[in-house]
């Protein structure tokens, strides 16, 4: 009896009476059941399988065992629904026909293969997402999933092999040398390859999206015991198809897999050919269909694609392929067995000093980060709202490859040419005003801000600096005097006489809240305290500010307040350092820089934490005239300041901003976030 043989209709009838919903009934495609979205009058959705009449029980059963054994240990799974008397599969009769029914959750999403080109960053994440899947399988098991079926990897070549005739003349070709390749290389390994229960159908239509997410997988139809490494072979096979670079889409699948299911050096010999096996087998079985299952579009879905990689890919000598698909291999480490927690601690207090802290009462010991997660020994995630430095995600795949590039090429200092530092130059001055245009490279916003004090006071011959009350502006001891949040905190031994603090301007607690203009009354009070600096016979070299405080708990601005003081502050013949350490790279939102939302422009800018994504890169600019007082004849040297990898990582994190579309990301979740607090403040 066909699957398409059961009508909406009945698909909804058999619902009402084994699950008591009432559901209209749609048709969805499928390969061997029949499968209905079935939809609720209040939006809710469902999955209703029905398997063909000779489907296998126990199959059946074992499958169902798996998805139950996933739920709560994987998120975006189907689950199962059981009907009114509590069984997951139903029993029903279809034109005198016994079929097996089940109802599962419906995950919403497209399909991956309707979302190409796809980022390097969700194919990795799809690689880590089913090692995950099969790290949490490893431990299940059942007796009816210990068998094979068409789409069995593991004996591709002997699935191809009858289908040769069907595929025209050059794809038979391709297939046979396939089939050969697969005999002689992959089969004499199959006894030592890690073998488990896997889901063995990662498909690009099995795969779903939102908004350029993974959230979901589904049809686990074809599950079996077999190959660990067929999982990741499968995902990267559909992974590359249609694709500019298809090889690079593939490794970037399998980097994420190999990152938490370390690939054994067997794994990794026979991928290559895993995946042109897995092209082949759906190229072969489509031919055959086209001629047997003429009426059935579905079973056609992938073929111009597959067809295409296959013609692609067979001309690459298979050591080629191997390298690409497996370059990050030997890159993403894998992790040892970490000690406990307690003996770490332990460790950790009598080889580092006592002043360094640690987050929690029960410090994470976290192994690994990717995206916006950070992952603890125990493979526990964590949603990071804590770290300001990864701006574009942990491990950013083109981040991490922009760096390993580039560090097996070089890394030196900049007393030689080198292309990274101009570009990345170029790339910032183009998103500042004029005349910001002169460049320094250094490792840390403590280093960028050390700096830009220097240059002030080279280029004005003064001392004094004007901060803002609760600022923090780095770790060195140059910065500790300007930084009221440490010199005013615990241990701190109050500002040295030559650093003055401003009030902070805030509009709900500052002094000038009250003020039908608070932004002159602050930029007044600055003009007050140079006054009595200058009454000592010194003057001022510089003003120095976040444009949104960001440690002394991001608090904005009025409107105009920087523009007042750094009014006041040039009047007296200082410079204005912008510090965007914190708050820079699109932060803000409505703006690249913080400095532009208070409609200013600094003679110094100041950049840091995520500029390099977790790589140690800061950068100071300034004005060409500024930059030639600095020029006294001494040497200004750091000694990895703009190194070549350094500055690749920068043009890298200033693409995936760019790529992603970060900045107004920032400005659409930071707005609603801030309208969500204003409908709880009224």
């Amino acid at each position: 009896m066909s699957a398409l043989s059961i009508s909406p209709t009945e698909a909804a009838r058999l619902v009402a009476d084994c699950h008591g919903l009432q559901a209209e009934a749609h048709p969805l495609p499928g390969e061997h059941d029949a499968n209905f979205r079935l939809t609720t009058a209040d939006g809710r959705a469902w999955v209703l399988k029905i398997a063909p009449p000779d489907a296998d029980r126990a199959r059946l059963e074992a499958q169902m065992a798996a998805l139950a054994h996933l739920e709560g240990r994987v998120e975006g799974l189907p689950r199962l629904v059981p009907t009114r008397s509590g069984d997951l599969l139903a029993e029903v009769s279809f034109q005198g026909q016994r079929r097996l029914a089940r109802l599962l959750t419906f995950v919403p999403g497209e399909p991956l293969a309707h979302a190409r080109p796809a980022t390097p960053w969700l194919l990795r994440h799809i690689g880590a997402f089913l090692a995950r899947l099969d790290a949490a399988l490893a431990d299940f098991d059942a007796p009816a999933l210990r068998y094979t079926h068409l789409w069995d990897l593991a004996r591709a070549h002997e699935v191809i092999r009858p289908r040769l005739g069907f595929l025209p003349p050059d794809l038979r070709d391709i297939a046979a040398s396939v089939m050969e390749d697969f005999a002689q290389r992959v089969v004499p390994l199959l006894p030592h390859l890690p073998a488990q229960v896997i889901h063995q159908d990662a498909n690009d239509y099995n795969l779903l999206l939102h908004e350029g997410n993974l959230v979901g997988l589904v049809d686990f139809g074809d599950m079996l015991h077999g190959p660990r490494v067929a999982e990741v072979a499968i995902a990267a096979a559909y992974a590359l198809l249609d694709e500019d670079d298809p090889l690079a889409a593939a490794a970037e699948v399998v980097a994420g897999y190999h990152g938490w299911q370390p690939l054994t050096p067997a794994e990794q010999t026979v991928l290559p050919t895993l995946v042109l096996a897995r092209l082949a087998v759906s190229a072969a079985i489509a031919a055959e269909r086209a001629r047997t299952a003429p009426d059935n579009p579905y079973l056609q879905i992938s073929t111009a694609p597959v067809v295409r990689a296959l013609r692609a890919l067979h001309t690459l000598p298979r050591e080629a392929i191997h390298a690409r698909l497996t370059a990050f291999c030997t890159a993403t480490a894998p992790l040892p067995p970490p000690p406990p927690a307690a003996a770490l601690l332990a460790r950790r207090r009598r080889l580092l000093g006592p002043s360094l802290s640690l987050h929690y009462r029960q410090p994470l010991h976290i192994v690994r980060g990717f995206g916006q997660y950070l992952y603890d020994d125990q493979g526990h995630p964590y949603l990071d709202c804590v770290n300001n430095v990864c701006h574009v995600g942990h491990s950013h795949p083109h981040v991490v490859a922009a760096l390993a590039r580039q560090a097996t090429a070089l890394n030196t200092n900049t007393r030689y040419l080198h292309e990274n530092i101009l570009r990345l130059a170029e790339r910032l001055s183009a998103t500042l005003p004029e005349p910001l245009r002169v460049w320094f490279f250094v490792n840390s916003g403590s280093e960028a801000n050390d700096l830009a004090l220097r240059l002030a006071w080279a280029y004005t011959g003064q001392r004094d600096v004007l901060v803002l009350e609760g600022a923090y502006h780095g770790n060195l001891s140059s910065l500790i005097a300007i930084s009221p949040y440490k010199f005013d905190g615990p241990g701190g031994q109050g500002a040295p006489e030559w650093v003055h603090k401003l009030p902070m301007p805030c509009a709900y607690r500052g002094i000038y809240r009250h003020e039908p203009d608070p932004a002159r009354a602050y930029g007044e009070h600055a003009r007050r305290v140079i006054a009595a600096v200058q009454a000592q016979g010194r003057g001022i070299a510089a003003f120095i500010a976040e444009a949104l405080m960001g440690t002394g708990g991001q608090v904005v601005f009025p409107p105009g307040t920087l523009r007042e003081i750094y009014q006041a502050v040039h009047e007296a013949g200082g410079v204005c350092i912008a510090d965007e350490v914190q708050i820079g790279f699109g932060r803000v939102g409505e703006a690249f820089w913080g400095f532009q939302t208070q409609d200013v422009v600094p003679d110094i800018v100041t950049f840091g934490k995520p500029m390099g994504n977790g790589h140690p890169l800061a950068a100071v600019v300034t004005t060409p005239e500024i930059a030639q007082a600095f020029a006294t004849g001494m040497e200004y040297f750091n000694t990895f300041g703009g190194n070549p990898v350094s500055c690749a990582v920068g043009l890298a994190v200033l693409d995936v901003i760019e790529a992603e579309g970060l900045q107004e990301h920032a400005c659409e979740v930071g707005g609603a976030l801030k309208s969500w607090l204003r409908e709880i403040a009224d």
